[in-house]
């Protein structure tokens, strides 16, 4: 009788496992809230990290699968925001990519990095600003993790810092080179850099960002602290305003005895923040009023994702760069636009309007928010990058090989000898075995019509906002 009451409880936990092992990020509604980490996988045979002298750099071991087979092909597409990777290579299209033109991003980029027979070897450029080209890397080698054997041989190099870099004036004429192609977090309407996802998807320990599951756990976890309809009826932004001219102008809507603009705004002093251990700079403790400000700094801002996820209806300060995944974000469905130029004014029309239509507020809140769970999954962040080195490396006119001076990493190597939460940061983003999905389908390329006309329909929302028309496109 013990055996068979053994035997069940076992079978239990085991039923119990698979079911939170294939569960995944979705939200029906607003209040429908994540309870379980994303995991790619089945249950299967697990690679943890393998630190064999925790005083030492761990060598690159061969314990690690190498490729990998998919339990059919994808039946998931990706989400429309893929087609911008054709877009990001179409400079190339034509000519394709030659070593030249590789290494003439050399003195653009903070590193360089080449993939040769699945192993990844990396050229430090230049110095880097904390740790965005050591976490940049780590996700890289968990892309080569979670799909061993389908990533092919590349050479690419790599840009860390905020503005763009590659400028298309600098590439026009009759007699002007091809634009080197250089990998960047962000990019915008005047450059050509290939926008790659951010370091902070791994982790930012340098002002205590989890990486991207947990920290999206946590925000939705707030989330439920407050209804909406009981949060705070302002606009509220929590940051640097030193960082650039236009958020010390945001500064200027504070409240006065004058005038209200309807924002509530902080300045974020690191140093206090630091000695607190960002305590009081926590994400998810952010959520509590029913409207946000996103506003970049010195470029695009790794903030924007966080900002979207709280529900609140996010008052965008129209952008000057993009990121990844942000170009097919709708106005009015995801986000109310803000213009620079009379950003106090703007800010106090949309909170009163908000504040006057309580439930269209709150659906461009749970929009935004939607936006994020369902193409913000971890998984569709690797795809991204699968798709993206995949059709840069089809683009190559020649054989990738070790530059010198280039180190081979892996995730032993990077993981083992480092202490803190940069470990404890990779050890929790760490892909411990191969997909047994494959990733998603791509979608193809936008038509120069649909493209313009999807631009166009954007635009023209927009200026119905500026016009002050929102009611007459809601009716």
């Amino acid at each position: 009788m013990i055996k068979w009451i053994f035997f069940i409880i076992i079978l239990i936990v085991f039923v119990a496992s698979s079911f939170f092992l294939e569960a995944d990020f979705s939200r029906i509604t607003s209040t429908t809230l994540l309870n379980t980490i994303i995991i790619f996988n089945k249950p299967q045979l697990q690679f943890p990290l393998n630190c064999t002298d925790k005083n030492k750099a761990a060598t690159c071991s061969s314990y690690y699968p190498t490729t990998s087979e998919f339990d059919g092909d994808s039946t998931t597409s990706c989400p429309d925001y893929f087609r911008w990777i054709h877009e990001d290579l179409k400079p190339w299209k034509s000519t394709g990519i030659t070593k030249d033109m590789v290494e003439r991003g050399r003195n653009v980029s903070h590193f360089r990095l080449v993939i040769v027979n699945g192993k990844v070897y990396v050229q430090n450029l230049d110095k880097v600003y904390q740790t965005r080209d050591v976490f940049t890397i780590w996700g890289i080698l968990q892309l080569i993790r979670l799909y061993p054997g389908k990533i092919p041989d590349l050479d690419l190099m790599f840009q860390c810092g905020d503005k763009t870099v590659i400028l298309k004036k600098d590439f026009q004429g009759p007699k002007a080179l091809s634009p080197p192609p250089v990998f960047h977090y962000c990019g915008d309407e005047n450059s050509h850099d290939i926008v790659f996802p951010d370091w902070s998807f791994w982790g930012w320990p340098e002002i205590n960002i989890g990486p991207w599951e947990r920290t999206l756990h946590n925000i939705l976890e707030g989330n439920k602290k407050s209804k909406w309809i009981d949060r705070v009826p302002y606009a509220f932004w929590k940051g640097n305003p030193a960082v650039a001219n236009i958020r010390r102008e945001l500064m200027k809507c504070n409240p006065t005895q004058q005038q209200d603009w309807n924002a509530r705004l902080e300045s974020i002093e690191w140093n206090r923040e630091k000695a607190s251990n960002y305590e009081n700079a926590k994400l998810e403790n952010q959520c509590t009023h029913r409207y946000k400000i996103y506003i970049e700094g010195a470029a695009w801002s790794v903030s924007e994702k966080y900002i979207i996820l709280c529900d609140s209806m996010t008052l965008l300060i129209e952008p000057i760069y993009y990121d990844f995944f942000t170009r097919n974000m709708v106005p009015l469905r995801h986000y109310w636009p803000i213009s620079p130029r009379n950003m106090c004014e703007d800010i106090k029309y949309a909170v009163d309007w908000g504040n006057s239509h309580l439930q269209h507020a709150q659906v461009i809140g749970n929009g935004g928010t939607e936006y994020i769970l369902e193409n913000l999954k971890l998984k569709y962040v690797y795809d991204y990058m699968f798709h993206l080195l995949n059709d840069y490396a089809k683009l190559l006119k020649f054989k990738p090989t070790v530059p010198e001076g280039a180190v081979e990493i892996c995730s032993e190597s990077m993981a083992c000898p480092v202490q803190g939460l940069q470990k404890s940061f990779m050890e929790e983003s760490m892909v411990n075995s191969p997909s047994d999905t494959p990733p998603c389908a791509m979608p193809s390329p936008y038509t120069p019509q649909n493209l313009k006309q999807f631009l166009q329909e954007k635009e023209n929302l927009i200026q119905q906002v500026k016009k002050k028309g929102v009611n007459s496109l809601l009716a």
